[in-house]
C-alpha cells in the first residue's frame, strides 16, 4: 500500500525556476516545486515527490494571491499548454527571465560578465507568431471541472494543440491568440465541415483517420501559407477538403497538403504537393527577403527576430573585411542578414533542405559573398573547411537546446577567432559552453532577448573576444 501524499501549507513562492515551474520555500527554508503558481502567492502543496533538499507537487489551495498576477486573455489558459504565463504580468515575466540568465551564468557557467544589458521586451506580446501546428483526435481532453457536473460528457474528436503530459488528448481550440485570426478562421472552418461531411479525425493509438495536421504559416508581407497533412490516402476525400479549403479561402498564397501514413508527425521526410499556389510564402527583415517552404526553419516570431538580429550586428561591429561562420545556419537567417558587413560568410548546417532554401535566398537577394556547407556541424566545421574558406574572424553560432558539441568547442578553440557571437535558446548549455572557452575568451557582453510572451523561454546573446 502506498504512503498517503501529505499536505503542506503556507508556502510561499518566490521565485521561478526551470520549465517554468514555481519556487516555493517553507517556514523551514525546504524548496517546493509546483507548477501555476507565480511569485507572490502563498499557496498550500500537495507533495507528490520529497527528497531531501527538496519536494515537489501540486497547489491545492491558494491562500492569498500576488500582485504580480494579472487576468489572463485566453478562455483556454489553464487547459491548453502553451501560454503558461499569461496569468503573469508581463513586466513580471520578463523580469524573471533576465533574473534566470544571470542566475545560470552566475551558477553554473562561473562566468564573469563584463557588461550585463538588461532584456529586450517583445513590443507584440499576442499575435507574435508566424507558425502553428494543429493536431486533429478522436479524442478530445475533458477537465475535471467538466467531468464534475454529472452531466453527459462527450470524449469526442477535437482539433487544437495537445495537453501537456497527454499524447493522445487535444484541448479544442476555439481562439487563439498567438497567431493572426485567420489560422483561427481556416481551423474552426475545417473543424466544422469535418463534422457535416464526416471527415475522420486521426487515432494516434490505433493510427488511422482522414485529418491529422495543420500547419498555418504567414508573414508580415500578408502571405499565408497552409498545409494540411492527412493520415491516410483516400484520394476523394483528400480532394474534397482541399477543394472546400480553397473555396472559402481564395486569398491563401500556398496550399499544399502531406499524406503521412508513418508513425510520428514530422514532415520533413514526407513530400508536399501542392494544391494551389505557390510552393512557398516570401517573409522579409530589414533589406533580406526570404523564401519560406512548408519544411523551412525560420524564427517563429518575426518581428523579434529582426530585432534579434540587429542586435548580432551591433554586437559584431563588421568592418567589411571579416570572414565570418555561421554555425547552425537553417536556412541561412542570420548569414544572409549579416553578409554586407564582411567580406564573406560560410553557413553550415545538417538539414540539406535548409541549405537549399538557403542557396534560394541567396539567390534571391543577390548576395555573392555568402557559401554554404551541408553537414553536422561537428564533422563539417574543421580543418579542411577553415582551409576552402579561411581562419574566422567572427565565428556565430546558434545550436539547438543542447548546446554545442565538444567537439565543435575544441574546433572554435583551434580557430581562435577573434570575436564568437553566441545565441542561445538555452541559457543553461550556452552558460556551460561558454564556460569551456574561459581560459581564452572574455564574456563581454550577455543580451536577453525575449522571443516568447507568455512562456518561459528565453532567447540570449553572448559576446565573446579573444583575451
Amino acid at each position: 500500500m502506498g504512503r498517503k501524499k501529505k499536505e503542506y501549507q503556507d508556502i510561499r513562492i518566490t521565485d521561478i525556476g526551470d520549465k517554468g515551474q514555481a519556487i516555493g520555500r517553507d517556514g523551514d527554508g525546504v524548496v517546493y516545486f509546483v507548477p501555476d503558481a507565480v511569485p507572490g502567492d502563498v499557496v498550500d502543496v500537495l507533495v507528490l515527490r520529497k527528497k531531501s533538499s527538496y519536494r515537489k507537487g501540486i497547489v491545492t489551495r491558494y491562500k492569498s494571491y500576488s500582485e504580480e498576477r494579472t487576468k489572463p486573455k485566453c478562455t483556454h489558459f489553464g487547459q491548453c499548454g502553451g501560454c503558461k504565463w499569461q496569468h503573469l504580468d508581463y513586466q513580471s515575466q520578463i523580469k524573471y527571465k533576465e533574473k534566470k540568465v544571470l542566475d545560470v551564468f552566475r551558477r553554473l557557467g562561473h562566468i564573469e560578465i563584463k557588461e550585463q544589458r538588461p532584456i529586450i521586451p517583445c513590443a507584440k506580446i499576442f499575435y507574435y507568431r508566424n507558425k502553428l501546428e494543429y493536431s486533429f483526435s478522436t479524442r478530445r481532453w475533458v477537465s475535471q471541472e467538466e467531468l464534475d457536473t454529472q452531466e453527459e460528457v462527450d470524449f469526442g474528436q477535437a482539433v487544437g494543440f495537445y495537453k501537456a503530459g497527454h499524447f493522445d488528448k487535444i484541448v479544442p481550440i476555439t481562439k487563439c491568440h498567438l497567431q493572426d485570426d485567420l489560422s483561427n478562421q481556416i481551423r474552426n472552418y475545417i473543424d466544422q465541415e469535418a463534422r457535416k461531411f464526416d471527415w475522420t479525425y486521426y487515432n494516434i493509438r490505433e493510427h488511422h483517420g482522414l485529418l491529422r495536421n495543420l500547419i498555418v504559416r504567414n508573414s508580415r508581407l500578408g502571405e499565408w501559407m497552409v498545409i494540411v497533412v492527412f493520415g491516410e490516402n483516400v484520394e476523394e476525400k483528400i480532394s474534397e477538403v482541399m477543394a472546400a479549403v480553397h473555396q472559402r479561402f481564395p486569398q491563401l498564397d500556398s496550399l499544399q497538403y502531406v499524406i503521412n501514413e508513418k508513425m510520428n508527425d514530422s514532415i520533413h521526410d514526407q513530400v508536399v504537393l501542392a494544391y494551389n499556389g505557390k510552393n512557398h510564402i516570401i517573409e522579409q527583415l530589414g533589406e533580406i527577403k526570404y523564401k519560406i517552404g512548408p519544411k523551412s526553419f525560420f524564427q517563429t516570431n518575426t518581428q523579434q527576430a529582426k530585432v534579434l538580429y540587429d542586435q548580432i550586428v551591433e554586437l559584431a561591429q563588421l568592418k567589411g573585411d571579416e570572414i565570418v561562420y555561421d554555425l547552425y545556419t537553417g536556412l541561412g537567417s542570420i548569414a544572409l542578414y549579416i553578409a554586407k558587413g564582411c567580406c564573406k560568410v560560410i553557413g553550415i548546417e545538417e538539414i540539406p533542405e535548409a541549405i537549399m532554401d538557403a542557396k534560394e535566398n541567396m539567390d534571391l537577394n543577390k548576395i555573392e559573398n555568402a557559401f554554404f556547407e551541408v553537414g553536422d556541424v561537428k564533422d563539417q566545421f574543421n580543418t579542411d573547411i577553415i582551409k576552402k574558406y579561411g581562419r574566422p574572424d567572427v565565428i556565430i553560432v546558434d545550436p539547438p537546446r543542447p548546446g554545442l558539441h565538444a567537439d565543435v568547442v575544441n574546433t572554435i578553440l583551434k580557430a581562435q577567432p577573434e570575436k564568437i557571437i553566441y545565441v542561445s535558446c538555452n541559457p543553461s548549455t550556452q552558460a556551460r559552453d561558454i564556460n569551456l572557452m574561459q581560459e581564452d575568451y572574455t564574456a563581454e557582453i550577455i543580451q536577453p532577448v525575449d522571443m516568447f510572451p507568455h512562456t518561459h523561454h528565453i532567447e540570449n546573446i553572448a559576446l565573446l573576444k579573444k583575451k
